[in-house]
């Protein structure tokens, strides 16, 4: 591999399951040295009281630094940005954008590559290190989503339940297809049963393409359009990783999951992962091809099953387009840190126009409800 400048870094963080949706705007702006742009200059006029709840919010550790990078050039990046830390440089950006809790999970792609007994003890060991880490060293800052085994589905069951009854975690979160099946397949109705009777949700974080599909959608021949990391940029936050989420998530209700498992919830991030663009479409054109299989309408399940977060999509606009709709009781605040800067988060929200009830509920209270907390 040839050196790589900051710039490049940051790609490779994204490019190789390190990231958890860089943005265009913060990756410029984290490379220029630029973290805090001042993007709302009437800012100190509202709402600097309100409370946040971080509904993404990225860890590693030597162990997955390890399995998810490159190469040592690679994982000493990845240290600088601050992903591995879980103390006081965490605790001090959370305090200078005025983000109370943090409900970490680990970096993409996690274990879901790691088969059999090796994946089934990392997850568990990722998950108590957290326990007996930050959970502890700071008390009412840090909650968890469960790293689970899911090349094991019932061992992943299993520690979910332990994770939740046990640890006091708030759910799980998956990261994009398991060895090319996504959560519909039968394989995995044991982690869907479990979370539905565990009343906790499942985070729906995008992962990487199988090898075939990103040779097919994602790659070229012609080098001549090609730079460094493009293509993987291209099947991850660039692109790819946003349509992998939706259309995991259509294929959840159009194959019925939430008819055999209706109390399941489901969360997804980045301002519903172009939902909001696509979501009459989808209810229009996909309503009477399911209306004789599916139990409801294919646009109440969005409804009645779905969450959705803001993270690193700091655009009022696309908020605004979001809440058309889904209901503002089902949208919850996140800054996909530390990918993408605390503050410049949390300034952009208490800078939107919108009624203080709504902008509370957005910013803690659905969290709040959902995974039966306080901030």
């Amino acid at each position: 591999m040839k050196s790589m400048g900051r710039r490049g870094f940051l790609a490779a963080a994204t490019a190789l399951g390190a990231g958890a949706g860089l943005s265009t705007y913060a990756a410029v702006s984290a490379a220029d040295g630029d973290k805090t742009p001042d993007k709302t200059p009437d800012i100190a006029l509202r709402d600097r009281d309100l409370p946040f709840i971080g509904t993404e919010e990225t860890f590693t550790t030597p162990a997955l630094l390890k399995l998810n990078s490159i190469n040592q050039d690679h994982i000493a990046f990845l240290e600088e940005i601050g992903l591995s830390d879980l103390g006081e440089r965490r605790i001090g950006d959370m305090d200078a954008g005025g983000l109370n809790v943090q409900i970490l999970s680990a970096h993409t792609p996690s274990v879901q590559n790691v088969p059999g007994q090796r994946g089934i003890d990392l997850a568990h060991r990722l998950n108590r290190q957290l326990v007996d880490g930050p959970i502890a060293k700071y008390p009412g800052r840090f909650k968890a989503f469960a790293t689970l085994p899911l090349q094991s589905p019932e061992a992943a069951a299993d520690e979910l339940e332990r994770s939740v009854k046990e640890d006091g975690f708030l759910g799980a979160l998956t990261n994009g297809h398991i060895t090319k099946k996504y959560l519909d397949h039968p394989d995995f109705e044991p982690v869907l049963a479990r979370a539905q009777a565990l009343d906790v949700p499942i985070y729906l974080h995008p992962g990487y393409p199988a090898d075939e599909v990103f040779q097919i959608y994602y790659s070229t021949t012609r080098s001549t359009y090609t730079e460094e990391f493009q293509d993987y940029i291209f099947s991850g936050s660039g692109y790819g990783w946003h349509q992998e989420v939706l259309t995991q998530c259509i294929r959840m209700i159009a194959y019925g999951v939430f008819d055999r498992f209706p109390k399941l919830k489901i969360i997804i991030g980045h301002m519903g992962e172009g939902l909001p663009f696509y979501y009459k479409r989808i209810i229009e054109d996909m309503g009477e091809p399911t209306e004789n299989s599916l139990e409801k309408p294919i646009g109440q399940y969005f409804q009645d099953n779905f969450w959705i977060t803001t993270s690193a999509f700091p655009q009022t606009e696309l908020l605004d387009l979001l809440l058309k709709f889904i209901s503002v009781d089902r949208v919850m605040f996140a800054t996909d840190y530390p990918f993408a800067d605390i503050k410049a988060q949390t300034d952009w929200f208490r800078g939107v126009d919108m009624p203080r009830e709504d902008k509370e509920k957005i910013a803690f209270r659905n969290a709040e409800k959902l995974f039966r907390m306080k901030v």
